[in-house]
């Protein structure tokens, strides 16, 4: 069961019997019948496994939120966004935000508050920090794959917006699991490679269990360019709207793109967007990508 080769190459002798074992535990977390990212929070995992029946009712919903009043705020705020209330109605019931926002919505909303308060656990003193840059990660890559999708004028906006905070969830996952082993966790070189090697994995063997459509499972656990041709009549997808964004959250000029590098990559060609449509993207969604990113994270 092997890792990437970068890890294969790492050569410091005195990491060399943790990283064996880190291997061997994290191999067999994975395998395990039931493997769950550690101190989240019940209350997701209960909405996860109510919005995971069709016939559920936004009453229904509303009650399982209710038990916590953190989700409830968070949830409102996102139902009041810039993105999701352009016209400035403001809901202020908990009902009436889930009714607006939609359950894809609510289920990013939730993965973001669990995402919050993970940090928060006694368990992971000292981590805090890692958690924050996680976090806030996702909130920025789910707030721009939602931009992106929203421009083009896709019906699986919301569900971009899931895909894009789900994507994290194998990086917490390996953070939980290599923090347990101080050489490794004290190496940011070596702890980078293990994240690479690892979370990917990770993120499909959690969230397979989680019911999710093909589609967002696609899209939350893909993180590489494939070289695949890209042919004529080509339609992108939702993975190709999340690997799109993962390149627009770190342009800080969208005024210098022309003829930045990575617009030549595949899932541009697909998406059928050149330098000027990404830069209308980043300029006109400027206001929804942080509202969503403020009311994620």
């Amino acid at each position: 069961m092997a890792t990437s080769e970068a890890l294969a190459a790492v050569s410091l002798q005195p990491i060399g019997p943790a990283l064996a074992e880190f291997t061997h535990a994290i191999a067999q977390d994975l395998a395990g019948a039931t493997p769950e990212l550690p101190s989240f929070p019940d209350v997701a995992l209960r909405v996860r496994k109510a919005l995971a029946n069709d016939d559920i009712a936004v009453d229904d919903v509303v009650r399982i939120v209710s038990a916590e009043p953190s989700l409830a705020v968070r949830l409102l705020q996102l139902a009041n966004s810039v993105a999701l209330n352009p016209a400035g109605r403001r809901v202020i019931t908990l009902r009436a935000a889930i009714s607006r926002i939609g359950f894809n919505l609510a289920r990013s909303a939730t993965i973001a508050f669990a995402m919050s308060q993970m940090r928060r656990a006694e368990s992971w003193r000292g981590l805090e920090t890692h958690f924050q840059a996680i976090w806030e990660a996702s909130a920025r890559l789910a707030a721009t794959g939602y931009a992106v999708a929203h421009h083009l004028r896709r019906a699986d906006a919301d569900q971009a917006l899931l895909a894009g905070m789900l994507n994290s969830v194998g990086r917490l996952f390996v953070l939980t699991r290599v923090s347990r082993f101080p050489s490794l966790f004290a190496d940011a070189a070596v702890r980078g490679e293990i994240e690479n090697a690892w979370h990917a994995r990770a993120a499909r063997v959690l969230l397979v269990r989680w019911e999710l459509p093909d589609e967002v499972l696609a899209a939350a656990c893909d993180f590489t360019l494939t070289p695949d041709p890209v042919e004529p009549k080509a339609d992108g997808s939702l993975a190709d709207v999340l690997l799109a964004a993962r390149y627009l959250v770190n342009v800080d000029d969208p005024a210098g793109l022309a003829g930045a590098a990575f617009l030549a990559a595949a899932p541009f060609a697909r998406l059928r967007l050149d330098a000027r449509d990404v830069g209308e993207i980043l300029t006109v969604s400027a206001a929804e990508i942080a509202s969503l990113h403020a009311a994620l994270a």
